[in-house]
């Protein structure tokens, strides 16, 4: 084990060990925290976290090792790891490997034995900033002096790094036991789906509902879109600051104008604020975990909901022709909104939730119907 240290831009630094990521020696990147108590493959491997230094508030993270099934994508996306302890052993039926192996194969950096709770009261009480892991002997001045030349997430296109390159099906459903996954055998509505990072458990839980499922690169047209005749759209999760993605905003715009329903999730939902007129604005230390409140107005029911998102729409510039419909009982933030006239909707937490919880399943059925109505 090699000494490794953790600097905060605001002159916070933090002692603890490596346990990965020797090789790379050193990462930047935004430091956030995260509070679900489960699911850290699923947190690894989701692309919305890309540019990201991730400190989970778990005691203890690695304990069920990493299995085949359970990522959300084909790697690992967080630029660096941050945990209080990692057991020397892990136990799952599934398991294939620790988290240590998984990181080095992935090369990135992981350390232990930070003191996350105080890592964490410090984001609280100053909000979320760029940080800094070195590992190796090095001086709390020089890496902070690192940790603020990292460059601002706002900055940075991150979803043209974790988007896919090329138009692409997908026909596996959720895993199921003793089965594991399955293909689509059925299919009902065509769904052009544009990838700004999504997540494979959502495309799941869409498969799942017998929805013909053709994938787009994040800069792809509202006219390539609408070749495919789809007949539903949806706009996926993604890393960063929505505000830089007027490209995309420009698109979204064109296919709202299209009436064909469209269903928004995380950036998804982000960029539709700024296509109904609205804009975004940066949460203090963001949203991140499995165990947020939040209200469907619509039918008074609170649900416990899975986050990740700096972002939040920005009630007061909405226009009256868009209804929201959750907000977040922490915050009181949006966390759901639907277009009065045309078929659109978008939720801000995700309703996926890979590895839970499950509250929010209807919204994929809600999106389904929505199709079949606008069908009649």
């Amino acid at each position: 084990m090699e000494r490794a240290i953790l600097a905060l831009e605001d002159g916070h630094f933090f002692y603890g060990y490596a346990f990965s990521g020797y090789k790379l020696k050193e990462t930047g990147g935004e430091v956030i925290f995260n509070t679900s108590m489960t699911g850290y493959q699923e947190i690894l491997t989701d692309p919305s976290y890309k540019g990201q230094i991730v400190v989970m508030t778990g005691a203890e993270i690695g304990n069920y090792g990493i299995n085949d099934e359970d990522s959300q994508s084909d790697r690992i996306w967080v630029n660096g790891f941050v945990v209080k302890d990692v057991p020397a052993t892990y136990s799952n039926y599934r398991a294939k490997k620790s988290l240590k192996e998984y990181l080095e194969e992935n090369n990135v950096i992981g350390i232990f034995g930070v003191d996350t709770r105080a890592v964490v009261r410090v984001l609280r009480d100053y909000g979320v900033m760029k940080g800094y892991i070195g590992i190796g002997d090095i001086s709390p001045q020089e890496a902070v002096r690192k940790a603020r030349s990292v460059p601002d997430i706002s900055q940075l296109n991150l979803v043209k790094e974790v988007s896919t390159s090329k138009v692409y099906r997908w026909t596996q459903k959720s895993w199921k036991w003793p089965e594991g996954y399955t293909e689509q055998t059925e299919f009902h509505y065509k769904v052009a789906v544009i990838d700004y990072g999504v997540k494979k458990d959502i495309l799941r839980l869409l498969a799942d509902r017998n929805l013909e499922l053709i994938c787009f690169p994040h800069n792809v047209s509202a006219e390539e879109v609408l070749s495919i005749n789809p007949d539903g759209i949806f706009l996926s999760n993604g890393p960063g600051d929505p505000a830089i993605l007027t490209y995309q905003i420009q698109q979204i715009k064109k296919l709202i104008a299209s009436e064909k329903p469209i269903f928004g999730i995380c950036l998804g939902h982000q960029l539709l604020s700024w296509a109904f007129g609205s804009r975004t604005y940066k949460l203090e230390f963001g949203h991140h975990g499995g165990n947020h409140p939040v209200k469907n107005l619509k039918t008074g029911r609170v649900e416990i909901t899975a986050q990740n998102h700096n972002y939040a729409t920005d009630e007061s510039k909405l226009p009256q022709d868009v209804e929201i419909t959750h907000i977040n009982l922490n915050d009181n933030t949006v966390e759901g909104m639907r277009h009065k006239n045309y078929p659109v909707f978008s939720i801000q937490h995700h309703p996926e939730a890979a590895p839970g919880p499950h509250d929010s399943f209807y919204i994929f059925d809600e999106f389904y119907n929505l199709i079949k109505a606008c069908k009649k």
